[in-house]
């Protein structure tokens, strides 16, 4: 990791730095969470059989439980691990969309189709 930091201003003119191959790390870890969690549900929309806009809406539930679930693990402090609560989730919400609409069309065709 990279020893450079990058220092932000708060409201209160509190200066907060970060380390910036730390939110490199974490941004990394985040992206590996979306797109497991985009495949296994995929995975599972596709076995159920899942169909239009109600299969969107799954990986819309998906991905806000997913939010929710790494606001829990960082507990009140989520500050110190990510300089925004936006970025759980929107980073890497459409490349997860991508991934999961693989895994549903694919699972779905295996288990329904054939």
């Amino acid at each position: 990791m990279s020893g450079r930091m990058r220092f932000r201003r708060e409201k209160g003119g509190e200066v907060v730095a970060y380390s910036e191959g730390a939110v490199r790390h974490n941004a990394v870890l985040l992206e590996y969470c979306r797109t497991s969690m985009a495949a296994l549900s995929g995975s599972a929309a596709g076995v159920v059989g899942l169909t239009g806009l109600l299969g969107f809406a799954f990986y819309g539930l998906t991905a806000a439980a997913l939010w929710l679930f790494l606001l829990a693990k960082a507990g009140a402090k989520w500050d110190t691990f990510f300089r925004s609560r936006t970025q759980l989730l929107t980073s890497g919400f459409f490349g997860g969309l991508i991934t999961y609409i693989l895994f549903w069309t694919f699972l779905f065709g295996m288990v329904h189709v054939y």
